[in-house]
């Protein structure tokens, strides 16, 4: 059998050094305040995710492994110590604002209002400790007029006016939901800001970070690009949706597909040459949308597989890449090589933090522990002196 580095177990990362010491409660379920506090424990926060009574309900959600673990929930919870308390019940309030007492940061994704009806707003957050780090994480946003509206990320795609110029005969979404991961990763962000600002002034701060404002600074370039031009763009118009030839998605002779990303003239000229295809080289500049440049490119990929066209651009610079699905990408030398994507000793395959640190990869996480203890998972902060 051959090795398989996906398994292997390194020594440990710096990475899980960086927070330690910080203490977060995380109140949130699903994707966003969960995948936020994950990378933030991927970084040594001690992180106790406080639940519902019976649980938070994205275990019931997605499939189940062999041992009937629910993997969805594993994969986003895991290293996170599990307490669940009833925070419609005083005495689950009371327990919860002793928890705080010693907190770094509270992570709830509840809608705009919950938290103050349930008596756990920021200012009794903040009148308990206040150093705490409150991040909201919502559709909408406090005070917005749809905060008390639902919503998933298509219908914050399609608010940002993103949905509307990707796909090809009409808008298409996306898988991962891209709203959800980039309100995690923004959330991270904040709550780190936040706890370097809290060493100058002593004081904690209420986040207030909506799902649907996430894809706007993702599209700053087009945003400014209407702000200069008043351009909008179609689907199948720019470079970055379609438009261009030589940023395109091909289908081979098999049936598979390729993706050509030579945007730089001098890939794009090596594409052609090894393509026996000289006089494309000026057509770069063709203007977009491509159509007739594209029907070319088109036609000369559906004449070789997948095969023949690896064989045929091997070692050439130019951007050319078959599109795998998601088996054969875990099995790349690529994700084998960066060691990113490994199984912990429980068996789950999980991807980790991608970032090395001092030339060691992160470690596979721990599964979720359940805490059966009736005492506050953190100890009292020591008082500065």
């Amino acid at each position: 059998m051959s090795h398989d580095p996906r398994s292997d177990a390194p020594g440990n990362s710096p990475l899980a050094t960086f927070l330690s010491g910080v203490r977060i409660l995380d109140l949130s379920q699903y994707i966003p305040g969960p995948l936020a506090t994950l990378l933030l424990a991927d970084m040594g926060a001690e992180v106790v995710k406080i639940e519902p009574p019976k649980g938070d309900e994205m275990l019931e959600l997605g499939p189940r492994d062999q041992h009937g673990r629910p993997i969805f929930y594993n994969s986003l919870n895991a290293g996170k110590t599990i307490r669940r308390i009833d925070l419609k019940d005083d005495a689950g309030c009371a327990e919860f604002l002793e928890l705080v007492r010693a907190a770094d940061v509270v992570v709830e994704g509840f809608r705009p209002g919950v938290i103050d009806r349930l008596g756990i707003g920021y200012d009794v957050l903040s009148g308990v400790n206040p150093g705490i780090v409150l991040c909201s994480i919502s559709g909408y946003g406090i005070g917005s007029g749809r905060a008390g509206v639902a919503g998933h990320d298509a219908n914050y795609l399609a608010l940002a006016g993103l949905l509307d110029r990707n796909g090809t005969d009409s808008p298409i979404f996306f898988d991962p939901p891209i709203s959800d991961v980039s309100g995690s990763l923004f959330a991270a962000v904040a709550i780190l800001g936040a706890l370097h600002g809290r060493i100058r002034t002593g004081k904690g701060c209420a986040i207030d970070l909506a799902l649907a404002d996430t894809a706007m600074p993702l599209q700053m370039i087009q945003i400014a690009a209407y702000g200069a031009n008043g351009t909008i763009p179609g689907r199948g118009e720019t470079y970055l949706n379609g438009g261009a030839a030589y940023y395109q998605v091909y289908r081979a002779k098999d049936g598979r597909h390729v993706v050509l990303g030579a945007i730089e003239p001098k890939f794009w000229k090596a594409f052609c040459e090894r393509a026996g295809q000289p006089d494309w080289v000026s057509r770069q500049s063709e203007e977009l949308p491509q159509h007739a440049l594209r029907r070319d490119v088109a036609a000369y990929f559906a004449g070789l597989s997948t095969g023949e066209i690896t064989t045929r651009f091997q070692g050439v610079d130019c951007c050319l890449s078959v599109v795998n699905d998601l088996g054969e990408a875990l099995a790349d030398p690529h994700t084998g090589e960066r060691r990113l994507v490994r199984r912990n000793a429980a068996g789950e395959l999980q991807a980790l933090f991608p970032a090395w640190v001092d030339g060691i990869p992160p470690s596979p996480r721990g599964p979720p522990v359940t805490d059966g203890t009736d005492k506050p998972e953190f100890p009292p902060k020591p008082q500065p002196k």
